[in-house]
């Protein structure tokens, strides 16, 4: 049986996951959100956000936008604090 990853292990996955997302848009919000956030995270928001990984990119934007309602085990706090888009910084 392989032995279950460390928290720190998975907060690497999930940066990884959040800023290798496939368009530059999805990039941007997802990673530019974990980098904001990550740092105060413990085992919930940790698991949260990788059921949001787990979505397609399309729905979470839509979630993050406002234009889609989000599945129940997604909606919250979380979730309302991508929702602000205050932690996307562009670079030119």
């Amino acid at each position: 049986m392989p032995e279950p990853h460390s928290f720190a292990d998975r907060l690497a996955r999930a940066r990884f996951r959040a800023w290798h997302r496939g368009t530059r848009e999805a990039d941007y919000m997802i990673g530019g959100y974990f980098d904001r956030y990550h740092a105060g995270w413990g085992e919930p928001e940790l698991a949260w956000f990788e059921a949001l990984l787990d979505e397609d990119d399309v729905d979470v934007m839509a979630f993050a936008l406002g234009t889609a309602v989000p599945p129940e085990h997604l909606a919250g706090d979380l979730l309302i604090a991508m929702q602000k888009l205050d932690y996307v910084d562009i670079p030119r």
